[in-house]
Formats: C-alpha cells, structure tokens, sequence
C-alpha cells in the first residue's frame, strides 16, 4: 500500500510558484524547489513529475490565482469604465512584488524556447485582452466609451500598456508614475 501525501498540494503550488517567481524558471533547481516547498524529492516526483510538469501547473495555478483576485476586484465596479480601472488598480497594487508578473517574466525566459509554456502565456494573455475588450464593447454600446477606435483596437492598447506597467514593476519604478501611465491609457475611451 502505498503513502498518502504528507502534505496539502495548493499550499506546496503556492510555495513553488513564489520560487520560480522570484528566481525564475532555469535558476530554480530541484533542490531549491524541494527545500522551498518542504517535501520530499520522491514526492515532488510522484505527485508532479517533473521540474518541467511542475512548472506547468504553476503557471495554471497562478492564472486561477490571479484571475479570482482580479475577479473579486472587478465585480465591485459600478461601470465598465470604474471595471477597467480596476484592473490597472490591480496591477499597480501587485507592483509592491519586485518580482513582476509570472506571466510577463515567463513569457520573456521560457516561452521562446518551449512550445507547451509559450501555449499557457498566450492563451493567459488572450484571455486578459479579451476581458478588456468585451468591457469595452459594453462601454461602447450604452455610450461610457468612445468608438472612435473598435474595441478590439483599444483592448490591445491597453493591453500592451498593462503588459508595460508589469514589466516596470521588476524596476520598483513610483507608483505615481505607473497610475499617470495608466491615466494616459485609460483617457483613449474618452467620448
């Protein structure tokens, strides 16, 4: 008969998603992930496979993650316009983590040279510019937004701007700065 697992598997995701965040993919050992994660090699074999397998169910984790935070936070919004500013709220917030966005780092270290990361980074982003756009579809259609550009146009704008200010967290940069950022961003849906 064998063991049962001696520990909770989200708690050790969680454990090894704030190492590979931190230390990224390829300077993440085995050893530094069994150490982190406070289990047994044999687990971690058993339970995840391998470094690569493991790494995979990270991004899945923090994606879950991330899209229940960012979910909680939206639904508070009383319009499309106060939704989209939440979702800049909620990056600029997250850049007290000098670490960035796991999928931005991910995006820039593995996924050009492996095929299943580059999948889960692109579909994540996808998502997240489709998000945008329906917002702005909603927005466009009762009169919040402007439609001067399609919406399709501005979700990838501001896509690419939520993409930047992730990136400059790595930097520490001021948050007055990412919100004026944003501001600058957020005023393309302007009627």
């Amino acid at each position: 008969m064998g063991r049962s697992k001696e520990f909770e598997e989200n708690v050790v995701l969680q454990k090894a998603m704030e190492l590979f965040w931190k230390q990224g993919y390829e300077k993440t050992s085995l050893n530094d992930l069994v150490e982190h994660m406070g289990i047994h090699r044999r687990s971690l074999y058993d339970t995840f496979g391998d470094k690569h397998t493991l790494f995979l169910r990270v991004i899945d984790f923090y994606g879950n993650l991330i899209k229940t935070r960012l979910t909680n936070s939206v639904l508070q919004a009383q319009s499309e316009k106060n939704a989209i500013q939440c979702v800049f709220d909620f990056v600029i917030s997250g850049t007290g983590n000098s670490c960035g966005c796991l999928f931005v780092n991910t995006a820039t270290e593995v996924a050009p040279r492996d095929e299943a990361v580059k999948e889960k980074t692109e579909k994540a982003f996808e998502q997240e510019e489709e998000f945008l756009r329906e917002l702005i579809c909603k927005g466009q259609e009762n009169g919040a937004f402007s439609s001067f550009y399609d919406a399709q146009t501005l979700a990838e704008s501001l896509h690419n701007t939520l993409i930047g200010l992730r990136v400059l967290a790595r930097t520490n940069v001021d948050k007055d700065k990412l919100h004026r950022i944003a501001a600058v961003s957020l005023a393309m849906l302007e009627k």
